[in-house]
């Protein structure tokens, strides 16, 4: 075995790979951003504001700030019902929700966080949201934070917030809240209203929500559990130390499934993780070498039929089959949408199949056959809370493993990314079909052909991420890609005509697509073939050489 980081990828965590957690925490508080320096300042991205804090890009200040330009966002849009919070756990997610509480009260926000005192993931704090304001519809509002990076390192630090819609706020008001918080920070925090800590635990505006009992009471709403009850279907869930593991040991009791919660351990250093691509601790229940661990464990074995894997806040998933491995989210995305269009008869005839530029032409060919209406929309889940919420996008999906969809009566169920809801569906297409999520896709590739399909990461500076940003179709100079003419060139998405932060180009049998990372300074190149691994090779290799150009 080598040193570099690609040797180590999949191989469990060493003592020198992990967190000085005392360090990371006491950054969070002694370090303090400088307002004139842009890698410290408040950046929204695909999926809120992310840092470490001993980066000084995620701390004390950054959060009092974007709290405080929430609170007069909220104002401004005369959001006055509760705000819901959740956090995952992370490290710094804990000190945040503090911050976040002192400032909201100060500010005579009603505030609910978890009545059990445990992490709540990103779905369960949408399913509050939604149900809170179906059951109040003349009243008051609710919105919602969500405190967590997702499946960034253990170092990082996310702050999100979701207003009454339930998902992820859109492009205009992150960017009037970043902008009024970097305002505070020049400011000195001049303008921030804040309570001490010890006035906060019997604040007479800071109230308890049940977030699990929730979420699970509802699942029937959205998941045939009778079926996968009654077929018996065995499931090993892997919270992977993040905010489900409380979640999955709940959905077995409450519903008397055959669920085994595999390794319920929390621990802020991850200790337990298998190493990502880069050498780097990361919970992403999509990458096979983080997955490295569940997978080794389920392969060949016929304890279950399957296994599951989530982030630290559960909104993407990750579907393991004894058969086949770990599964592509592309491919998995593919299976739901056609097990799904088929088996939810009361979900509107003309709702459209809502997919992410980046996700596979498989997809396409899918929504198809089944007859539906294709919406392509940029990367970010903010793109699918209109069709959410007013049924006429029923499924939306990234190739990022993270989806959602609405419940059988057509009704919303979450606006932001589900990962246990799409992992309960892996069952549930076991239970009623009879075959496993990948034997089902292999069908699909009998009906629609086979595409190899691979994601290239990168290290890049942020200057190097802003003129991937601005690539344009005059860069690709060139009237074919691997050998096939060019049909599109796109800088916006086809869905709905906004800006993809990128560049795609695609022909009859293949695509790639450019573009920087919202959440961790990298790019990504994804590209596609139907004419085999040769082929996308032939792809990547033109699709590097146009991003090498632009970003040297």
């Amino acid at each position: 075995m080598g040193n570099t980081a690609a040797d180590r990828a999949g191989t469990r965590a060493l003592p020198e790979d992990l967190i000085d957690t005392d360090a990371l925490h006491a950054a969070y508080f002694e370090n303090h951003p400088d307002p004139s320096n842009p890698t410290q300042q408040v950046v929204f991205g695909t999926s809120g504001h992310r840092g470490s804090s001993l980066k000084t890009s995620f701390n004390d200040d950054h959060i009092a700030a974007i709290t405080q330009a929430i609170v007069e966002y909220r104002h401004g849009q005369d959001i006055t019902g509760p705000i819901l919070i959740g956090r995952d756990t992370h490290l710094l997610s804990g000190p945040a929700q503090d911050t976040a509480v002192q400032v909201l009260l100060a500010n005579h926000v009603n505030t609910l966080i978890d009545s059990r005192d445990g992490f709540t993931p990103t779905p369960a704090v949408s399913r509050a949201i939604l149900h809170h304001n179906a059951a109040h519809p003349e009243g008051p509002q609710a919105d919602g934070l969500v405190i967590t990076p997702s499946h960034n390192p253990p170092a990082d630090g996310g702050f999100k917030y979701n207003p009454p819609h339930g998902g992820p706020a859109d492009s205009d008001a992150t960017g009037w809240i970043a902008d009024r918080a970097n305002e505070l920070l020049a400011a000195g925090l001049d303008g921030v209203q804040r309570l001490s800590p010890d006035d906060v635990a019997d604040h007479p505006q800071l109230g308890r929500y049940d977030f699990r009992a929730r979420y699970v009471e509802d699942l029937p709403q959205v998941i045939d559990l009778t079926a996968i009850r009654e077929a018996g279907v065995r499931i090993a869930a892997d919270p992977m130390g993040g905010a489900s593991v409380d979640y999955w040991g709940e959905i077995a009791r409450v519903h008397e499934l055959d669920l085994t919660v595999i390794n319920p351990e929390v621990d802020p250093r991850w200790s337990f993780m298998t190493l990502d691509w880069d050498g780097k601790i990361r919970m992403d229940c999509s990458s096979p070498f983080a997955m490295a661990s569940l997978i080794e464990r389920v392969r060949g074995n016929s304890d279950f039929h399957l296994a599951t894997g989530n982030d630290a806040d559960a909104d993407r998933h990750g579907i393991v089959t004894p058969d086949g491995g770990l599964m592509n989210p592309n491919h998995y995305l593919a299976v739901a949408i056609d097990y799904l269009y088929r088996h939810r008869e009361q979900w509107p005839a003309e709702a459209s199949v809502g997919k992410t530029l980046v996700s596979s032409s498989m997809i396409d060919r899918v929504a198809a056959g089944l007859g539906r209406e294709l919406t392509e929309v940029p990367v970010g889940f903010k793109w699918f809370v209109p069709g959410l919420l007013s049924g006429t996008g029923v499924f939306g999906g990234e190739e990022s493993a993270g989806a959602s969809f609405v419940c059988f009566d057509g009704s919303p169920w979450s606006t932001d990314k589900d990962g246990l809801l799409l992992c309960l569906l892996a069952a549930e297409i076991q239970a009623v079909t009879g075959r496993s999520p990948s034997q089902y896709y292999g069908e699909l590739t009998q009906r629609y052909g086979s595409p190899v399909y691979a994601r290239l990461d990168a290290v890049a500076t942020p200057e190097q991420k802003a003129k991937l940003k601005n690539l344009s179709p005059a860069d690709v100079t060139a009237d074919t890609l691997a050998g096939e003419p060019i049909k599109a060139k796109l800088t916006e998405a086809p869905g709905n005509g906004a800006a993809i932060g990128g560049l795609k180009v695609v022909t009859e049998n293949a695509w790639f697509a450019a573009r920087p990372s919202g959440t961790e300074d990298v790019y990504k190149i994804y590209a596609e073939s139907f004419l085999g691994a040769e082929h996308l090779t032939l792809v990547q290799d033109e699709a590097q050489r146009i991003v090498d150009r632009v970003i040297s």
